[in-house]
C-alpha cells in the first residue's frame, strides 16, 4: 500500500472513531427498541398459506418482514439431475466425462464421479441401491448408450429419466414422501391439451419406462403426473459446479414474479434449500421468486415460463415495455439509427416490436429469430474468451442497446474474467483493461439494482467486483497526481461501501459456497483498509 494510501487511511480510520463514540449512545437507544421489535416477529409466524384463482395456493406475509430475514429452509423431498444437462454424477451431480476411462457404477454401469462418492447409497439424496438395481437390469437400454458416441438428445432424455424414476420408487420405498410429492400441483389437464409437451412426455418417459424398460407397474397417469409435478414444481440448483433439480416441501408455494422479493440458494452439502427476503415485504404483500432467469429478456422470458409452468406472467415487468427502467430488450433501429426497438404489447406475445422514433417495424417472428441468432452466437463463446467476448459486444453494439440482455450477459462474463485469468490478472492489467472492468461492472450492476434489488446473489458478487478496479485506479491516479486526494478519499469510500454491502449479502449464502467464500473475502478486505 503506498504511503500516502495509508496516511488517508489512517486519518479515516480516526475520523470513524470519533463518529462511533457520538453515535454510540444513538444506537444504545434504538437497541432496546429493535430488542423488542424481534421479540414481538418471534412470535408471529412470517407467512401464511394463501389460495386465489389466479395463484392456487400461495404464501403471503403474515408481519412486516425485514430484508434478509430466513423464511425457509428445509430438506429436499427428491432430487436428481436436471433436464437438458450435460453428463452428470448419479451420487453428487458433479460433471462427469462419457469415456471409457470415466468411473463407473459396478452395479449399472452408469458413469459416477468416483468410487468414494459422497452420494453413493445415500437414500433421497444420491444413487441408491433400488435404482442401481433397475438401470443394472437394462445396461443396453441405459448406461452402455452413454459413451462418447451418444448423441446430446440421448444424453438428455436418459438422464431426465433419473429423477422421475426416484419418484415412482418412493412410492414403495417411503410412501409418505410420495404422497408429499403427489399432493403437488400437476397441472394435467392443461398439459394433456398442449399437445407438443404431453407427446414428448409420452414418447421420451412414459413408453420409455413402461414398453422399453418393461416397468410395467409404473402406471401412465401417475408418471404424467411426475412428470407435470417437476415441470410446475422442482427447483434447479448447485453448488461448485454440481447441477441437479429437487423438490422441496413448501418452497414451491411462492408465486412467480419477475422481479422478486425473494432469494434463495442452496446448501452445497445437503442441497437443503435457503430461502430469504431480499428486500423489505410488507404485511400481506405476496411472497414471490422467479420460475425464470432474472437477466432474460421478456419475451423470452414469458415463453420459458409458459413452456414449463403453464401459464403467461402478466407481472409488472412484463407489462412494461421497458421493463421497470432497466430497457434490457430494446434493440437499435436499424432504419433510423436513432431510436429503440421495443413490443408494442409486451403481454401479447405475436405483437409487432416498433421504433420510438420513426415508422420501422419488426415482427415477433423476426425478432425471435434475430435473438436466438445472436444467443447462439454468444453460446458458441467460451466464457473465459475475453477477445472473443469483446468483439461479440463490438459486433453487436449497433444491433442491441447497451442494457440488452445478451450484451449484459457478455458484459457479466468478462466482470468475472477480467482480474482472474492468466494473461488478464489484476497487475497485467492496462489501465485502459481495468477501466473497462469498471464500467462493465457499473453497467451491470445498474440493472440489477433495477430488476433484483437488495440483498441478492448478484449485486453481492458484483459489488465485489467492482471495488477493485475502483481501488486500483485510485491508486494509480494518485501515484501519478491526475487525482486530488479529495477524490481519491471519495473512491475509497466508495470501495468501502461497495465492500460493506458485498460482504453482508454474500456472508448470507451457505458455508462452503463459493459467494460464501467471497462474501468472507470481502470482510477480510475491510479489515485490512481498517474499517
Amino acid at each position: 500500500m503506498w504511503p500516502l494510501m495509508s496516511a488517508l487511511l489512517q486519518r479515516r480510520q480516526h475520523k470513524q472513531h470519533a463518529q462511533a463514540q457520538a453515535q454510540a449512545q444513538a444506537k444504545a437507544r434504538v437497541q432496546a427498541k429493535e430488542t423488542e421489535l424481534e421479540s414481538e416477529q418471534d412470535l408471529a409466524p412470517a407467512f401464511r398459506v394463501a389460495h386465489s384463482e389466479l395463484f392456487g395456493r400461495y404464501l403471503v406475509a403474515n408481519r412486516q418482514l425485514a430484508a434478509g430475514e430466513l423464511l425457509i429452509t428445509e430438506q429436499p423431498l427428491a432430487i436428481g439431475p436436471c433436464v437438458s444437462c450435460e453428463p452428470v454424477c448419479l451420487g453428487c451431480y458433479r460433471p462427469v466425462q462419457l469415456t471409457a476411462q470415466q468411473y463407473r457404477c459396478a452395479g449399472c454401469g452408469w458413469p459416477l464421479c468416483g468410487a468414494s462418492c459422497r452420494g453413493m447409497q445415500q437414500r433421497r439424496l444420491g444413487h441408491t441401491e433400488e435404482e442401481c438395481e433397475i438401470y443394472g437390469q437394462r445396461r443396453g437400454l441405459a448406461a452402455e448408450l452413454l459413451t462418447t458416441h451418444a448423441t446430446p438428445d440421448q444424453v438428455r432424455d436418459l438422464y431426465e429419466l433419473v429423477l422421475i424414476v426416484r419418484i415412482a420408487l418412493l412410492r414403495h420405498l417411503t410412501p409418505d414422501l410420495y404422497a408429499q410429492i403427489r399432493r403437488m400441483e400437476s397441472h394435467t389437464a392443461a398439459r394433456r391439451e398442449n399437445a407438443t409437451l404431453w407427446q414428448h412426455y409420452e414418447q421420451k418417459v412414459v413408453r420409455r419406462l413402461r414398453d422399453d424398460w418393461q416397468l410395467q407397474q409404473l402406471e401412465a397417469a401417475e408418471l404424467h403426473e411426475i412428470c407435470g409435478i417437476l415441470d410446475v414444481n422442482c427447483f434447479e440448483i448447485g453448488q461448485h459446479g454440481a447441477k441437479a433439480r429437487t423438490l422441496y416441501p413448501s418452497a414451491f408455494l411462492l408465486a412467480h414474479d419477475c422481479s422478486p422479493n425473494t432469494a434463495h440458494t442452496d446448501d452445497p452439502l445437503s442441497y437443503a434449500i435457503l430461502l430469504r427476503t431480499s428486500r423489505a415485504v410488507r404485511e400481506q404483500e405476496t411472497l414471490t421468486l422467479s420460475y425464470a432467469y432474472t437477466l432474460q429478456g421478456t419475451l423470452k422470458r414469458r415463453s420459458f415460463i409458459q413452456g414449463g409452468k403453464l401459464f403467461w406472467c402478466r407481472c409488472r415487468r412484463c407489462a412494461d415495455p421497458r421493463e421497470l427502467g432497466s430497457d434490457c430488450s430494446a434493440l437499435v433501429c436499424r432504419s433510423c439509427q436513432l431510436g429503440s426497438i421495443r413490443a408494442i404489447d409486451p403481454l401479447d406475445q405475436s405483437a409487432d416490436w416498433a421504433c420510438d422514433r420513426c415508422a420501422h417495424r419488426l415482427s415477433a417472428v423476426q425478432l425471435e429469430r434475430l435473438l436466438d441468432r445472436i444467443n447462439d452466437d454468444l453460446e458458441s463463446i467460451d466464457v473465459h474468451d475475453i477477445p472473443a467476448l469483446e468483439n461479440f459486444l463490438a459486433r453487436y453494439r449497433e444491433v442491441l442497446r447497451p442494457n440488452h440482455y445478451l450484451l449484459l450477459s457478455a458484459k457479466y462474463s468478462l466482470c468475472q474474467t477480467y482480474g482472474r485469468i492468466e494473461g488478464y490478472l489484476l497487475p497485467e492489467l492496462s489501465p485502459q483493461d481495468i477501466a473497462r472492468k469498471e464500467r462493465y461492472c457499473r453497467e451491470f450492476l445498474a440493472v440489477i439494482d433495477l430488476l433484483e434489488p437488495g440483498l441478492t446473489r448478484l449485486r453481492g458478487v458484483i459489488m465485489y467486483e467492482l471495488h477493485a478496479p475502483i481501488m486500483v485506479l485510485a491508486q494509480l491516479g494518485m501515484q501519478t497526481g491526475q487525482m486530488s486526494r479529495q477524490e481519491f478519499q471519495k473512491r475509497i469510500n466508495e470501495v468501502v461501501k461497495l465492500l460493506t454491502e458485498s460482504a453482508h449479502i454474500l456472508q448470507l449464502e451457505p458455508a462452503g459456497s463459493s459467494e460464501h467464500e467471497m462474501g468472507r473475502a470481502a470482510a477480510d478486505a475491510l479489515i485490512k483498509m481498517g474499517c
